[in-house]
């Protein structure tokens, strides 16, 4: 059983302890590091594996060509829009993600960027410790939360988690989810509303949709236009569901007042040169909003857990086999 750990160059050294403690003392685990130059190199230490583990390293169909044995690509996240997972369905190699791990970490965080963006905490930062000021409206403008419409895009999980937090500063609860019906919205807290409607009425916007083909770039300019209270937009699901430049526009014309960032458009961004850092009115983090010590451990172990199933033909006990293969 040879097992690939397919890794960027910055996480080329990390500890496989948690794998090995899933699979069988004769398996072979090996780290495959990948860039785009290295391709070529990175599928021929890939032909002969049983099996691929993922954390977001784009697996193509030039990739999953070059797979000569392979069973089971199993992504290390509950999203797998970067591996070509319909592909790998005709090839009859099954795709699993995880199904949950990271709930309570992922709402805890869309709702740290809000309180601080509502707050002014960047803004109350600078003035104290960099300007050495001692000024209660150094941030003019804040707002009362109780009250404050909260829209949510996409009403599973993390969204209904972000809900019950909101809820608790008196937030109204707007959802917008066209695969739930409306009464099941309302009877799990929240008025559902069309997307129009959710981008006229709502003061903060948080994102929590899965990335499919419908919805990848979603969140474009046209959408922004339609913001008529210059909400703060929060996304702490995937990059691509945001136009990165139509959002920098709608920050320069006030389109939208603040945004929380876990996800960028890439995975491995230049902040160097990237046009969203360095405003006061935009908070970043680096894909860090899973992240606890417990999320670190099933992180890793769910995704061995499912690779392992796949591989003795129990694809039903997999967590999750996302494109179908062995479930027939």
């Amino acid at each position: 059983m040879k097992i690939i750990i397919a890794e960027y160059p910055e996480s080329a050294d990390r500890d496989l302890s948690i794998e090995k403690e899933v699979f069988p003392e004769d398996a072979v685990l090996e780290l495959a590091v990948y860039t785009p130059e290295t391709e070529d190199a990175f599928i021929e230490q890939c032909r002969d594996a049983d099996a691929i583990l993922v954390g977001y390293v784009g697996i193509n169909r030039r990739i999953i060509d070059g797979l000569e044995k392979c069973k089971v690509i199993s992504v290390q996240a509950t999203g797998w829009n970067y591996v070509d997972w319909e592909y790998a369905r005709e090839k009859g190699i099954a795709v699993c993600a995880i199904g949950e791990y990271c709930t309570q970490e992922v709402a805890d965080h869309a709702i740290m960027f809000m309180l601080a963006l509502l707050k002014g905490l960047k803004t109350y930062e600078r003035s104290v410790q960099t300007d050495r000021q001692w000024i209660y409206n150094a941030k003019p403008g804040v707002k009362r939360i109780e009250g404050l419409k909260l829209g949510i895009a996409g009403y599973g999980k993390i969204g209904r988690a972000v809900a019950k937090r909101a809820q608790s500063f008196g937030m109204e609860i707007l959802a917008y989810d066209p695969y739930i019906p409306d009464e099941a919205i309302r009877e799990m807290g929240a008025e559902p509303v069309t997307m129009d409607e959710l981008l006229e009425q709502s003061d903060v916007i948080t994102i929590h949709m899965n990335l499919t083909g419908e919805n990848q770039g979603m969140f474009d300019l046209e959408k922004f236009k339609k913001m008529k209270r210059s909400p703060i937009l929060l996304n702490v699901a995937r990059g691509g569901a945001v136009k990165e430049e139509d959002l920098v526009y709608a920050l320069d014309h006030g389109l939208v007042s603040g945004a929380g960032l876990d996800v960028l458009s890439s995975e491995t961004p230049d902040m160097n040169t990237c046009p969203l850092a360095g405003r006061e009115n935009v908070i970043i983090t680096p894909h860090s909003a899973f992240y606890s010590t417990t999320t670190e451990y099933l992180l890793y172990k769910i995704p061995a857990e499912n690779v392992l199933r796949c591989l003795e033909g129990k694809y039903k006990e997999a967590n999750r086999v996302v494109n179908g293969v062995g479930l027939e």
